[in-house]
C-alpha cells in the first residue's frame, strides 16, 4: 500500500491513522465505480502532464524524469516517479487522474476527476510568463466549468452536480509567484512596485478570490497547501547559499505568506459556513526531513538526484546531468521537487498529521467524517 515507502522511523506515529484509512477504504466503492472523484489545480509540484500538450519549456516529458515509474517513461510529472496527488489517489481508493488536456479522458474516465495543473503557473497570471503556454489559474478554472458541462453529458446535471459536490479537492500555488516572479531577477517588476509585506498581501486576496470561485463552481472539500521551504531547495542553495544553510531571504516569505493564509482559509470558511477549506502546511511537512534527513533514511537533503552545479541545482534535470543511482536516499529529485519516497512521506503527513499538518483536519478525518454522511 501507499505507505509502504515511507521511513521506518515515520512509521509509528501513522498505524492509528493507517488503521483507521483501512477501515474508512474498505467502506469506498471500487475505483471502477468512481470511488471519489479529484480534481488537481496548481504548478510543477502537482501536474502530471497537461504540459506535455503545450508549447512551453516548463515539461517534465522527457527522461530520466518518470525514471522509477513502472514503464521508465517520463509522465509529464516533475518526479522519478509519483507526485502528491497519485499518492492520494491511491490512499482513497482511486486510479490516478488523467490531465484535463489528455485526450484520454473521455466517457467513464471523467468520473474519476481531473487534473489541471500545469507547471510554471502562480496565483497571479503574470507569473511563468517566461514559461509561454502554460495554463494559468484562471484557465485552469475555466477548464473546470468545461469538465462539469462534459460530465453532465454523460450522467446528467444533477449526477454531475454531487459528483463535483463530493469530491476531494487539491490546490497548490503561491511557490512560483515569489521564485519566478518577485525573485526571479533583482528589481524585478513585482518587486518595485511591491515591498515583500505587501505583495503577501496582494497575494492572499487573490487567491481568496480565486478559492471563492472554486467553492462556485461546486467544490466543498479543498486542501490549499502554503509554500514550503523555498529557501532551502537545492536551486536556491546554488544561487544563494555559500554554506549549505537555508537562504534566510526566502525563508521569510513562508513565515509571513502561510499564517496569513491560513487565516484567509479560517475566514472563508466562516463565510461559507462550514469547513469546506483545509490548510496543508507543506512548510512543516518538508523541513521535517529537510532539518533532519538521516532520520527518514535519506542521505542527504541538499543534493538534488538529478541535475548539475552546486548542489545538483543548476538549470534543467535532462539525459547530460548528474543521476544518483538511488532515488530513495535522496530528498529532492531535481532543483525544486521532491523525490517520489519524499512525496510518501508528505501524503503520510496529510493523511495523519495533526492540525500542526493540517488545519481543521487531516484527510483521513475527512474521508471518515465523509463516508458516515
Amino acid at each position: 500500500m501507499a505507505a509502504a515507502g515511507l521511513a521506518t522511523s515515520f512509521l509509528a506515529p501513522a498505524i492509528a491513522g493507517v488503521l483507521l484509512l483501512l477501515l474508512t477504504l474498505t467502506s469506498l466503492p471500487t475505483p471502477s465505480v468512481a470511488a471519489r472523484a479529484f480534481f488537481v489545480f496548481g504548478d510543477s509540484l502537482v501536474d502530471n502532464g497537461n504540459n506535455n500538450y503545450l508549447a512551453t519549456t516548463a515539461r517534465a516529458d522527457q527522461p530520466p524524469y518518470g525514471i522509477d515509474t513502472p514503464s521508465h517513461r517520463a509522465t509529464g510529472r516533475f518526479s522519478n516517479g509519483k507526485n502528491v496527488p497519485d499518492i492520494v489517489s491511491e490512499y482513497i481508493g482511486s486510479e490516478s487522474t488523467l490531465p484535463y488536456l489528455s485526450p484520454e479522458l473521455q466517457g467513464e474516465r471523467l468520473l474519476i476527476g481531473a487534473n489541471f495543473a500545469s507547471a510554471g503557473v502562480g496565483i497571479l497570471n503574470d507569473t511563468g510568463i517566461q514559461f509561454a503556454n502554460i495554463i494559468r489559474i484562471t484557465k485552469q478554472l475555466h477548464y473546470f466549468e468545461q469538465y462539469q458541462q462534459r460530465l453532465s453529458s454523460v450522467v446528467g446535471p444533477e449526477a454531475a452536480g454531487q459528483l463535483v459536490n463530493e469530491a476531494l479537492v487539491l490546490i497548490t500555488l503561491g511557490g512560483n509567484d515569489f521564485v519566478n516572479n518577485y525573485y526571479l531577477v533583482p528589481f524585478s517588476l513585482r518587486s518595485r512596485q511591491f515591498s515583500l509585506p505587501d505583495y503577501v498581501r496582494y497575494l492572499i486576496s487573490e487567491y481568496k478570490k480565486v478559492l471563492m470561485r472554486l467553492y462556485e463552481l461546486g467544490s466543498r472539500r479543498v486542501m490549499v497547501t502554503g509554500v514550503g521551504p523555498l529557501g532551502c531547495v537545492p536551486a536556491e542553495l546554488a544561487l544563494r547559499s555559500r554554506n549549505g544553510q537555508c537562504d534566510p531571504e526566502l525563508d521569510r516569505v513562508a513565515d509571513m505568506y502561510n499564517p496569513q493564509l491560513i487565516a484567509m482559509l479560517g475566514d472563508l470558511n466562516a463565510q461559507v459556513g462550514a469547513d469546506v477549506f483545509v490548510a496543508v502546511n507543506a512548510y512543516k511537512m518538508n523541513m521535517d526531513f529537510i532539518t533532519n534527513p538521516q532520520a527518514f533514511g535519506f542521505v542527504t537533503s541538499k543534493i538534488a538526484c538529478c541535475g548539475q552545479g552546486p548542489y545538483n541545482g543548476i538549470g534543467l534535470c535532462t539525459l547530460l546531468s548528474n543521476l544518483c543511482p538511488n532515488r530513495d536516499i535522496y530528498a529532492f529529485w531535481d532543483a525544486f521537487h521532491p523525490s517520489e519516497r519524499a512525496n510518501r512521506i508528505i501524503v503520510s503527513q496529510f493523511m495523519t498529521g495533526s492540525e500542526e499538518y493540517m488545519s481543521p483536519m487531516n484527510l483521513s478525518s475527512i474521508l471518515a467524517m465523509d463516508t458516515r454522511t
